[in-house]
């Protein structure tokens, strides 16, 4: 079923607006490091194809749990998915259109209860309530490519959704590279805060990927 809501169609083209790999990905292999309170640990990655991860090399196992729960979320955002498929049995309504022009949309579903703030086509605000966890993503800047937009530097807020305490945030800043037909994360760097101050990270983690290079496509 077509989705005809004016709230709807604003959702499905800022969805629709994001960059994401097209059919024909071939998939990559990098060489990873990450860097976390001044220790550095290496290894290799690959995303193949069909968009299944693998990671080799890293000595510490709980590291490189770290490493395939950030390739997952790569995975995740530039995956491609049929919008009538996944949003089919959505609810969308409009909510307020601020001074800015930002429109906020609220998605609802059986499991799960969403709220969207959309500035020029892109979303720039996702609040999402899970039973007892809120999660907030912030987006302040993007990368326009030639095939969509990325947040390249966004946080999220993780709260108690039924006290609006904060229990920690992060913030995350993604250098993109293109290589061949598509934008591959090179670097990111996350900072997280604990108990919502954000005067001093707690931590910083840097997951740099070199050696990048296009899988040998099955075509």
């Amino acid at each position: 079923m077509a989705i005809q809501s004016t709230a709807g169609i604003l959702f499905q083209t800022a969805h629709e607006s994001r960059y994401t790999w097209d059919e024909n990905f071939p998939g990559y292999a990098a060489d990873v490091q990450l860097l976390q309170e001044g220790e550095v640990y290496t290894g290799k990655i690959q995303i193949d194809s069909n968009l299944n991860v693998e990671i080799t090399g890293v000595a510490d196992k709980q590291i490189e749990a770290g490493i395939d729960i950030q390739l997952q979320e790569i995975v995740t955002r530039c995956q491609r998915s049929n919008f009538q498929t996944t949003y089919s049995q959505h609810e969308f309504s409009l909510g307020e259109t601020a001074e800015t022009d930002t429109v906020k949309v609220f998605v609802k579903s059986e499991t799960t209860d969403s709220c969207y703030n959309i500035h020029n086509q892109k979303i720039c605000q996702e609040i999402r309530v899970m039973g007892r966890m809120a999660l907030e993503i912030n987006s302040g800047e993007f990368l326009d490519t030639d095939s969509g937009y990325l947040p390249s530097a966004y946080h999220v807020i993780f709260r108690n959704s039924q006290t609006s305490d904060v229990n920690s945030i992060l913030k995350f800043t993604d250098t993109y590279q293109k290589f061949g037909d598509y934008y591959i994360l090179t670097k990111q760097v996350v900072a997280e805060y604990e108990d919502g101050k954000i005067e001093t990270p707690q931590s910083i983690t840097e997951f740099i990927y070199s050696n990048i290079k296009l899988l040998e496509s099955d075509n």
